[in-house]
């Protein structure tokens, strides 16, 4: 999976890998951090169409719950079923074994307003 440098960042701490017309979205190392211990994870099925904006789902850890917020608009085309079955992957590897969907991109602008990783790491360093 990505390097977080490949990566673009959002105030609510998704990152996002747009490559052609997909996206991979998973959650930030800073978001790992502050959820501690993630207990749960639920994604949006296979063949939602998500506008910009809309939850892919959410994460639960012993602090809270968080909704998944997509910055891009598309279908989900592919769930990461193997953070549903360990939700401690998100803790231990958020960039690699702990992506979360996976989203065939229709409109491609919803990306404009995420950061670069060394924008989003000096406003929310790890």
């Amino acid at each position: 999976m990505p390097s977080p440098t490949e990566c673009r960042f959002s105030d609510s701490h998704e990152w996002f890998l747009l490559q052609g017309d997909t996206v991979t979205i998973g959650i930030s190392q800073f978001a790992a951090n502050e959820l501690t211990d993630i207990t749960y994870v639920e994604m949006q099925p296979v063949g939602t169409t998500l506008a910009s904006g809309e939850s892919v789902g959410e994460v639960e850890s012993v602090k809270t719950t968080s909704d998944i917020i997509s910055s891009y608009a598309g279908e989900i085309i592919e769930v990461n079923e193997a953070v549903s079955n360990d939700p401690s992957l998100l803790n231990s590897d958020p960039f690699g074994s702990g992506w979360l969907i996976k989203l065939r991109v229709v409109e491609v602008t919803g990306g404009d307003a995420l950061m670069e990783q060394a924008v989003y790491d000096e406003k929310y360093p790890v």
